[in-house]
């Protein structure tokens, strides 16, 4: 996910700094955070499976957004926004991979539940400069509508296109599944839809699990993903008081699943190695009414990453991974 709290600048993003309204109910020793993942992950196939939660700490100083991506460690490179990136078409998700809305009565272990998957950006944000530059209100602040997002080092696959992928395979996983399985967005929107509107796409439809799928776009030799938790925020029109704790224990079931599906190691650069990261300056956090996490799969920028992100094979393990942490937390 490539937000920057200011306009889009090729292969750079800045860090934010401002005052924002983040606490959390108490810290816990890195040693017990990246414990709580191992749980997740420990006895991976039953529903049965629960993991223990604690508070996880937060940061007094964020890194950059606007809604969702930060530098650590290096260049966080956003892509500009004033002309298509080359091969912007080419990692376009195959028919198979997309799934058509469920006919008749659902049925599985997650009949009756609603997950709405978030896919981060949108192809199109290229074309339109203006409206994803617009100023939305998060509550704590105000940041731009929406962002290009990262792509590989040689432009050749955008985040865009990964984060689609894989949530088509991601729908297809929970539909089988039983689940009832909206996007706010599948490359049918001009540009957009702005991270205020993603918010209340999830709470209209009064989500049991909203998950935002992205892609980090950090420096060389940062890797790993890393699962983006809300932070208590009360300020303006953000209240995240009701989902701070389920959206932990959300965010710690999928980052525990993942590790086992996809063999990614939790990021070495965000996180202290936990896999999980609190955060009070992401609008589509902030305005949630329901349990919702972002999950920064990998570093676009990193080759290692980018060889794994940009398999076909290894984007379904990422969608298994995802699609096990939220039925394992649905289920409990």
């Amino acid at each position: 996910m490539s937000y920057d709290s200011e306009s889009p600048t090729p292969g750079r993003r800045r860090r934010l700094r401002g005052n924002l309204v983040i606490a959390t109910a108490a810290l816990v020793p890195t040693c017990l955070a990246g414990w709580l993942v191992w749980q997740a992950m420990d006895g991976s196939g039953g529903h049965d499976d629960k993991a223990k939660v604690l508070p996880l700490p937060s940061r007094s100083a964020p890194h950059t957004t606007t809604d969702d991506k930060r530098p650590a460690g290096g260049r966080t490179p956003t892509v500009t926004v004033t002309a298509t990136p080359s091969g912007g078409t080419a990692a376009a998700p195959s028919p198979s991979t997309q799934s058509a809305p469920p006919v008749g009565p659902l049925s599985g272990p997650l009949a009756g539940k609603v997950v709405v998957i978030d896919p981060g950006h949108n192809p199109k944000n290229f074309q339109h400069a203006t409206e994803i530059n617009r100023q939305v209100d998060i509550g704590t602040n105000k940041k731009e509508c929406d962002t290009t997002g990262t792509e590989t080092i040689g432009g050749d696959y955008t985040e865009a296109a990964f984060t689609l992928d894989v949530s088509h395979r991601l729908r297809a996983i929970l539909e089988k599944l039983g689940a009832t399985v909206t996007y706010t967005q599948d490359n049918d929107h001009a540009w957009g839809p702005c991270v205020d509107e993603r918010a209340r796409i999830g709470n209209a439809a009064k989500a049991d699990a909203v998950v935002s799928v992205h892609a980090d776009g950090s420096a060389e030799g940062n890797h790993g993903f890393h699962v983006i938790l809300p932070a208590l925020v009360d300020a303006g029109k953000a209240n995240t008081a009701q989902i701070v704790a389920p959206s932990r224990e959300l965010g710690v079931r999928i980052a525990g699943k993942f590790v086992h599906a996809t063999g990614m190691p939790p990021s070495n650069y965000i996180g202290d190695g936990t896999g999980l990261d609190v955060r009070g300056d992401l609008g589509g956090l902030n305005l949630s009414t329901v349990p919702k996490v972002f999950i920064e799969c990998g570093n676009m920028q990193d080759s290692g990453d980018a060889k794994l992100l940009t398999s076909a094979d290894w984007r379904q393990k990422a969608a298994q991974g995802i699609a096990d942490g939220i039925d394992s937390f649905l289920t409990k």
